[in-house]
Parts: structure tokens; sequence; C-alpha cells
């Protein structure tokens, strides 16, 4: 697989120097998960995304994970060398913005890299620090591997460059989650093309079994978009109705961050009645006054954004938090 042109973008690490190179002892493993990771290994070695090294300094143990399909990813454990590299503040997208700008078209196709993080190739100087433990080699990585700290910052960085001049006109993309969308089919066909066009030029590969073309709905940043706005997943909703009341600070920190996701269309957070029937939210036309309606009580208050769209009020934006105790 070709990949993108270390010219135009590649994956450095910058490592502190006056860290200490790390290289961790080999863990054991069984049966299964040995056998896993040297089939990982060679497929690895097939597409040219690693290579054999030796007198490396930089040492890191696989890690075998198994997917809901049964099958094994294998992972690098990164802990010690991320801990030697400062975080890369590159500023990552507003999902909220993100999710309002792709809602409301008529047409969708998401698209899905191949291998992804892969097609990024490391920086020559510190592909050795990448180097992993098997069970009768050590290999490093020639290709930007999962597990770095600072890869999802590099990926919407190419992202953005290559992607600049349709990004919130007729694309939107948070890492590795893109869209296209359009008004109509029309439309869409040329958006596409654009599309298709800026990822040729910079010899990026879609994965076509995780491609969907030219739908009027679907997942994206874990919310259903449709022409009709966006919705609630369901899934996760469900998920929240058949949980049972938090009994320890890490079901409770569980809890939290699944409401979160779903705050925006509660207008009570903290009935999960509204989780069965969570209403569809409307994307908001900049053209058109905002209304904004308050409630307050003893211990809540909430607040709901509405525009006037067809003689009706119509649902923007739901927030609801509890009072505390200074605020009753």
């Amino acid at each position: 697989m070709p990949g993108i042109d270390p010219g135009f973008l590649c994956h450095r690490l910058a490592v502190c120097r006056d860290a200490r190179p790390i290289a961790q002892k080999k863990r054991k493993m069984g049966d299964e998960k040995r056998k896993a990771a040297n089939v990982e290994v060679q497929k690895l070695l097939h597409a040219k995304f690693i290579r054999e090294v030796t007198y490396t300094t930089w040492l890191a143990n696989v890690v075998l994970v198994k997917k809901s399909n049964g099958k094994w990813r294998m992972c690098t454990d990164y802990t010690d060398l991320n801990k030697a590299c400062p975080k890369d503040a590159y500023p990552l997208p507003c999902i909220g913005r993100l999710v309002d700008g792709a809602s409301g078209h008529a047409i969708f196709s998401f698209l899905d890299a191949y291998s992804g993080y892969n097609q990024i190739k490391m920086h020559p100087a510190d592909e050795e620090k990448t180097t992993f433990i098997t069970e009768n080699a050590n290999f490093c990585y020639k290709v930007m591997p999962f597990g770095l700290k600072n890869a999802g910052a590099t990926y919407q960085r190419l992202m953005d460059k290559v992607f600049r001049d349709q990004i919130g006109r007729n694309i939107e993309i948070y890492v590795d989650d893109m869209v296209v969308k359009s008004n109509s089919m029309e439309d869409h066909a040329a958006d596409l093309a654009e599309a298709f066009g800026a990822l040729r030029k910079h010899n990026m590969r879609l994965n076509p079994e995780k491609c969907t073309f030219g739908v009027k709905g679907g997942k994206f940043l874990g919310f259903m978009l449709s022409s009709r706005g966006i919705e609630a997943n369901r899934d996760k909703c469900q998920v929240v109705i058949d949980m049972w009341s938090p009994s320890n600070l890490k079901e409770l920190q569980r809890l939290s961050g699944r409401l979160v996701a779903l705050s925006r269309f509660l207008p009570r957070l903290g009935d999960k009645i509204t989780l069965e029937t969570p209403p569809t939210l409307t994307r908001p036309d900049p053209l058109n006054p905002l209304l904004i309606y308050l409630a307050v009580s003893d211990e809540a208050i909430s607040s709901v954004l509405v525009q006037e769209r067809g003689g009706s009020q119509v649902p923007v934006y739901f927030v609801s938090r509890l009072l505390q105790d200074a605020e009753t």
C-alpha cells in the first residue's frame, strides 16, 4: 500500500531529551494468544508495515485483545514511550459542531480508510523507538501504529490538510470518522468525486467493506444522522435503560459518561423514561432566531433551544442538571 508521501506528512515522536529509554521485560503468553500474535506479525510483515531490528533501546510488549467477533486484535503497550512524549495540542474539532453541520442533509456517504493510521509513515529517525517484542524477534513499525500518544492528532492534521477545501462544505471529519453530506443525489455524485479526487491525490485507500454510499441516514460519532435532524443512538439509550443503579464509583462514572453523551436529547436527564422515546433534534438555521425556554424548580434547572419551522416549534438542544447544595 503506497500510503501518504512522507514529504507531505509523517509521524514524529518528540521524545523528551532527558527521557531514559525503557526496555520492557518479555511477558508470558498463552498458546492461543501467542499463535494469534504470530499470525498478526506475518500480516504486518507481508504488508511491509514492520521490519526486524536488533540492539534497540526502547522495547514494548504486545497485548492481545479479543474483539466482539471472537478474533484477536494485537496492540502494543507504549505506556513508557508515551510518558516520554509531550502531548501534541493540535486542536480536534468540536463533536457537537460536526454533528450539527452534518445533520439535516438528504444524502450521506460514510467513509472508512483502510488501516487509516498505517497509511501514515513513521519518521525514519523514530521507527526503532516503536520496537515491540514477539516470540522469536523484535520488530519496529515503519508506519504509524495504534497506541502512540499523539497518533490521533497526527491523523486529524492529515485529514485537515487533505480535505481543507471541503470540510464544513460537503464533508465532516473527526479523526478517522468521515461523512460526505449533500442535499441531492446529483450534488452527492459531485461531492463524492471531489472527495475521491483528494484521496487519490494523496494515495489514501478506503475500506469498501466499511463504507456506505448514498444513504438517507446513518451513525456518525455516536449519533444518528438523517434529513430530519439528529437522533439519539437507540443502542446507547437501551444500555442506560437496562442498567442497575450504580453500586460503586466505577459504575457511577460509567453511567455519567453515557448520560453526558445523551444529555442534548433529554429534557429531564435524570428520568429513564425519557430515554424510551428521545426527540429528534433539528439542525439550527443560522438565518432564523433561536428561542430559549427555561424551567427552574427547587432541585433542578433545565432549558431547551427551539426554532420555528413550518408554523411549529422544533427542539434544537436540551440542557438540564441538578442544583448543588449552595444553589438551592
